[in-house]
């Protein structure tokens, strides 16, 4: 099978984290419920609305009488940052990641900073010298302003921008960016909505240079096969 985007490079890639290169739904979804019950939500229908935006988007828009936002975000940011287990990465992430050149490569997370990297940590994944989190810009995905910052930071434009991602509002954010599109679609099992080619993970997957030193996706089977 063809990797998509295998007929041009790309200056740098980046990569949302959660449900992108590791899978943390399930820590996830059990602060988030519980935060849920405790402020009489609707538990079915509020879970969906969490998954690639910033707590305070998530917080700010059900207008709750009565709370103190930061507060709030604070408590949900350190009940994450306890609850670490069954946080794993996506199929082939490691690899695929370990295998970029470290100056071509970022991740674009909504997450803040501190539970990025507890969260790397408990994946087992490499941290790159450059990251965007939650705290870096004013207005979060589906704001454009994350990866155009992400772009900036690598030297690149995003419109020369590989973006890997899975949350509808991580999608839109990388469309509005200018940047192309990779759908991962590990943990949510579809595309969200968009014509963006998808895979399920990076187990089939490596990233190669090529002549001009632009960064493509190969198929990783392929090069196994022709000894490289």
């Amino acid at each position: 099978m063809t990797p998509p985007f295998s007929n041009r490079g790309f200056g740098a890639f980046m990569f949302d984290m959660d449900g992108t290169i590791l899978s943390s739904i399930a820590s996830t979804e059990r602060v988030w419920t519980a935060w849920a019950i405790k402020h009489g939500l609707d538990v079915e229908s509020f879970l969906p609305t969490i998954h690639g935006v910033r707590a305070f988007e998530t917080i700010s828009r059900l207008n709750l009488p009565g709370i103190d936002l930061m507060t709030e975000i604070e408590e949900l940011t350190q009940a994450e940052f306890d609850d670490v287990e069954g946080i794993e990465p996506i199929h082939g992430a490691a690899h695929f990641l370990n295998a970029l050149p470290v100056e071509r490569w970022a991740i674009v997370t909504s997450a803040p900073r501190r539970l990025a990297l507890r969260r790397l940590e408990a994946a087992g994944l490499p941290v790159p010298p450059i990251m965007v989190t939650g705290e870096d810009v004013a207005n979060g995905k589906p704001a454009p302003d994350c990866f155009l910052l992400g772009a900036q930071r690598l030297g690149h434009k995003a419109e020369d921008c590989l973006v890997f991602e899975d949350a509808p509002a991580g999608i839109r954010a990388a469309q509005a960016a200018g940047a192309h599109v990779l759908v991962i679609t590990a943990t949510h099992n579809h595309a969200g909505g968009t014509p963006h080619p998808s895979v399920p993970g990076y187990g089939s997957l490596t990233p190669r240079l090529d002549g001009a030193s632009r960064l493509t996706l190969a198929r990783l089977a392929a090069l196994q096969e022709a000894g490289a």
